[in-house]
Parts: C-alpha cells; sequence; structure tokens
C-alpha cells in the first residue's frame, strides 16, 4: 500500500461529483493522406461492421491481414483498433508492427519496433509487491528466536481464549527491511480494543502521538465499517490465535522502512502492510502467528524518518488498512482454508484497491471528501495506466509495484465487478483457483473475452456521441468526466482531460509499433473518408514475422461511426 506526496496534494480534489456525470467532450477526425503498405491479397480477413459492431481477430488464421470496404457514405467512417495479447499467463511479450495500406499495394512491411519506456517503482509499491511474492514463493528470512508473544492475554505461554484486555502489553517480531532480511522485536501496549480488532501502540513511540480520543475513533472505523465491508465483500478472516480480533500494531519499525532523507517526499513512505507468514501454515510459528496489520506511528517531527503528523496518520491509515485488510483475507481463503496458492499479484491487488474504493463508496452521498481521500489513488494509478497503455502488462503473478501496473489491475477488477456483479469479489477471493484461471471460473466466459471487452471499454465505455454495447462498458464510473474535473482541478498531476490518446490516420497510413505484453494492447483510430476506398491492415511481428502463440496476439476492431 503505497501513501505518497501526490496525494497530499489532492486534498481539494473531489471525486464523487463526477462519478456518474453525463459526458460532454467531443473528439474529432484527423484524416490522412494514403500511404500504401501491405498487400492482404486472399488471405485476408474481411472485416464488415455496423456501427456499435466489434470483432476480435486471431492474426494466426488470417496471416494477420484483415481488409475493411470502401466508405460508400458521404459521412466519413472510424474504426478503433487495439493490437492484444489476451495471454492468461504473465511474461508473455513480442514486438509487434499495425500497418495500413491501400488494397492490392506491395510495399514492404518494415521493422522499426522500439521497447517501451521504463517506468519507476515508489518504494512502497515495490515493497508491497516484494510481500506478495513472498506469499507465492513461501520462501521466508527466519528472524532469530524470540521469546513468547504476550500479544494475546499479556501472560507469557498462555493460550488465547478472546481479545486482549486494554492496556496489556505484547511482544512481535517486526520485518525492518524492505526485504525482510532482518527482523526486530516491538513491545507494544493494547490502546484500543473493540469487537473485530484491538489496537497496540509500541511502547517506544514518539510522543505525544494519537491520544486515546484519536485511537478510539480508528478502532471505530475499523470495527464498524472497514472490517464488515471487507469481510462481505471477500470473505472471512481467520482466527488462529484464538483471540478473536484482528491487531492492528502501531509502531516505529514501519516508520523506520524508508531511511529519512528526501526520499520520503519525492517517492513514498510505507504506510502499512500485511506480512503473510505471520499465518503461513508452514512458518507461522516462527513469526507472530496472528492475524496482524502493522501501521506507521505519528511522529510529526520526523524523529524515526519522514515526519508523520497525528491528523495524517488518523487520515491515511484506515484506507491502508482496508486495503491490507483484503490481501489478508485473501491469503487466508487460498492458503490456509483451501490449501492451494496464494492469488496471482495482479489480481489480489487489483481487488485490494476496489476495497480502497468500496470503502469510499461507503460515505457517499453525504462525505465525499472522505470517499475521495479513499478512492483517489485507484484513479491516479489508472490513469497513469491508460495514459500508457502499451508500457504496462496486466498479469504479473508477484508485480513489480509499478504504478501504472496496480492502475491496470484496479482498472479489469472495476470493469469485472460492473459485468459480473458485487458478488465477483467474493467468488474470486473463495477459490482454490488463481489469476485468469479463477477469473474464467468465476465469471463463466474466457478469459480472453474478457480481456478483449475490457479493453475495448476502456475507450468506448463513455464515448461521446456512441453508445457502447453492454459488456464494453463500466456501469460505476464515467471516466471521461471524472478525468475531466481533476484536470481542471489538478493539471499538474492528471495533465490531459482524458488519458488515452490513440494515434489516429486514414486507415491506409496506419503505422503502429510496440510490444504487447499480457493482457495489454495499444490503440489506433483509423479514419476513412467519404466515398474513400477499402484498405487493409496487416499485424504482425517485427519485420512481418508471424506473432508467437505464446503472447495470444488478437486485433479487436470495432466501428465507432
Amino acid at each position: 500500500m503505497l501513501e505518497e506526496a501526490r496525494t497530499t496534494r489532492r486534498t481539494l480534489i473531489q471525486l464523487a461529483a463526477v462519478l456518474i456525470a453525463p459526458v460532454v467532450a467531443c473528439s474529432g477526425d484527423r484524416p490522412a493522406g494514403p500511404d500504401p503498405l501491405a498487400s492482404c491479397g486472399d488471405r485476408a480477413t474481411q472485416i464488415t461492421l455496423a456501427v456499435g459492431q466489434y470483432v476480435s481477430v486471431d492474426p494466426a488464421s488470417d496471416s494477420g491481414c484483415v481488409t475493411f470496404p470502401a466508405n460508400a457514405a458521404a459521412d466519413s467512417a472510424e474504426y478503433l483498433v487495439v493490437p492484444q495479447s489476451v495471454a492468461g499467463a504473465s511474461g508473455r511479450t513480442a514486438t509487434f508492427q499495425l500497418r495500413g495500406g491501400a488494397v492490392g499495394a506491395t510495399a514492404p512491411l518494415v521493422a522499426s519496433v522500439q521497447a517501451p519506456p521504463a517506468w519507476g517503482a515508489s518504494v512502497a509499491t515495490t515493497f508491497d509487491a516484494f510481500r506478495r511474492s513472498l506469499a507465492r514463493r513461501r520462501s521466508y528470512t527466519m528472524p532469530a528466536a524470540r521469546r513468547p508473544s504476550l500479544a494475546a492475554t499479556g501472560v507469557t505461554g498462555a493460550v488465547a481464549t478472546g481479545p486482549p484486555a486494554l492496556g496489556a502489553l505484547g511482544s512481535f517480531t517486526v520485518c525492518d527491511t524492505l526485504n525482510c532480511s532482518s527482523f526486530k522485536n516491538v513491545g507494544a501496549r493494547v490502546k484500543a480494543v473493540g469487537a473485530h480488532v484491538a489496537i497496540y501502540v509500541d511502547t517506544l513511540a514518539p510522543t505525544p502521538g494519537l491520544d486515546s480520543a484519536d485511537l478510539d475513533t480508528l478502532k471505530q472505523v475499523f470495527d464498524s465499517r472497514l472490517y464488515p465491508l471487507d469481510t462481505t465483500a471477500f470473505g472471512g478472516v481467520s482466527d488462529i490465535d484464538a483471540n478473536t480480533v484482528v491487531i492492528v500494531l502501531m509502531t516505529g519499525v514501519v516508520n523506520k522502512l524508508v531511511p529519512r532523507s528526501s526520499q520520503c517526499a519525492s517517492a513514498s513512505f510505507v504506510a502499512g502492510f500485511f506480512f503473510p507468514g505471520d499465518l503461513d501454515p508452514a512458518f507461522a510459528s516462527r513469526f507472530n502467528q496472528g492475524e496482524i496489520f502493522y501501521s506507521i506511528v505519528a511522529d510529526s517531527t520526523g524523529t524515526l524518518s519522514c515526519p508523520h503528523t497525528a491528523t495524517e496518520v488518523k487520515r491515511q491509515t484506515p484506507s491502508t488498512f482496508t486495503h491490507e485488510f483484503q490481501h489478508m483475507i485473501n491469503f487466508v481463503q487460498h492458503v490456509l482454508v483451501r490449501r492451494g496458492q496464494s492469488e496471482e499479484g495482479w489480481l489480489d491487488e487489483g481487488l485490494s484497491k476496489y476495497a480502497e474504493e468500496l470503502a469510499g463508496r461507503s460515505y457517499l452521498p453525504g462525505d465525499p471528501a472522505t470517499f475521495t481521500r479513499y478512492a483517489i489513488d485507484p484513479v491516479y494509478d489508472a490513469y497513469q495506466y491508460l495514459s500508457a497503455t502499451g508500457s504496462y502488462p496486466l498479469e504479473i503473478p508477484e508485480d513489480t509495484g509499478k504504478i501504472g501496473e496496480i492502475g491496470a489491475s484496479w482498472l479489469f477488477t472495476r470493469y469485472l465487478v460492473d459485468q459480473f456483479g458485487d458478488s465477483l469479489p467474493h467468488r474470486l477471493v473463495n477459490s482454490a483457483l488463481s489469476g485468469s484461471a479463477n477469473v474464467a471460473a468465476q465469471t463463466g466466459q474466457p478469459f480472453a473475452t474478457s480481456l478483449t471487452n475490457w479493453a475495448l471499454a476502456n475507450w468506448v465505455s463513455d464515448l461521446p456521441g456512441f453508445t457502447a454495447p453492454p459488456q464494453l462498458r463500466y456501469t460505476s464510473w464515467h471516466f471521461r468526466t471524472t478525468y475531466q474535473s481533476l484536470h481542471s482541478q489538478d493539471p499538474g498531476d492528471f495533465l490531459l482531460p482524458f488519458p488515452l490518446v490513440p494515434k489516429a490516420s486514414s486507415g491506409d497510413a496506419i503505422t503502429l509499433s510496440g510490444v504487447l505484453q499480457s493482457g495489454s494492447g495499444l490503440y489506433q483510430r483509423a479514419l476513412q473518408r467519404g466515398g474513400a476506398a477499402g484498405f487493409g491492415l496487416l499485424f504482425a511481428g517485427a519485420g512481418g514475422a508471424p506473432l508467437p502463440p505464446a503472447v495470444a496476439a488478437r486485433l479487436n476492431i470495432i466501428r465507432i461511426r
């Protein structure tokens, strides 16, 4: 879970007012003259679509060639063309070219593919990804021998039979490096106890810190809002320590994960985390053997690392908790309950970002400011993905923590929930399957179909002047309206009114190249003037070679006008 400087700059941004507002933007034609590049001949798939119809073409079935008929109408025609990988596994990549030409032209295809730009990852997202990697690999650095935990009752060696008593002391082993190669023992005291959560605070935490009223407020948010929301949406959590509560441990060890430096403001810091070793059946006894969420403590003067005021901690910790609690539930249901493998990183992260949004929506319509605090990060992350879809794969088993990848995960999860209902997250979490197989089983349709429809929905869902088919729509967001509003409020973070800007040219002049990456695609508008001749497209690898079967390439085409 990340909490960055960019978030603090958005305290005045409002999202609630633009969730489902009508769309008012408009886009225009940019026709270009013909420049024939390739001949499809008899190998081509003939594309004949009415406005609103779409097709997904496997280039292996037609040598990558498709042709479009002449436009006999006086009005111009427009198609959206999306080369995409619909592979059901991570790590599938291939360079590609999409070239257009007049039907019958014979000019050769020229290789000019460039690798996508490298996009950095923040400290917090990288750490989040690392812990998901630990969960899947189940390969932990073991801490040194530690004294028995006092977390449950305050009595050494006692077996917990209920929640800890207010004021009780507990001992915990906490990861103190970003690769969890070492651990520290932490003593903490119970400061608040509810029906579902108990909050411990490090005995060495800086003073004054959060007062009892602050901690009671956090307990109330965790206990009465976030715990019920997450368990209803995703499933039940375990109770392997038999204390009937989830522990929230607020400790300066988390603060110190990021050193005191300019990195605090320019990159990110770790606001909190869930450590899977605490619950892993094979290793839990070497760690804390319980359901624990780790959080920073208030440190307004920065004695530990980055300064964090009490107000800041109160505001950000709930969204971090709801995010990490989903990870905890997901691990419990996949590994403890069903004895399977933990969920793949992209889907696990998408569900946790959905948890943030879900928590924010629970404050609507009365409190749009709190909704924004929860939902702004998923919306920002999605903006990064839509700004450069060819740079980020969707499917990563243990993701790299790049913001654009996280944005893709949330967008795809959000789209699936819009299409298949609010019960889908619960079905995905309460499953022994993972990744693409899990999505296919719980949606009842091929994973490739979900990917194709999602890729098209990213452009056409709320496209002005166009009625998208129901299966190509987000129903919970009108992203063009949302991003237009965010652009107006904060053009520094939201540079464009809508981040997805396909290249546009006449169909016979298309020249698009890049790298297909698992689940993702690139976007091109093909324009055809009234009365214009037909055109052809060749979708192939570099230099015209066939695209490798493993990447599961598809050419998705929808007629816009």
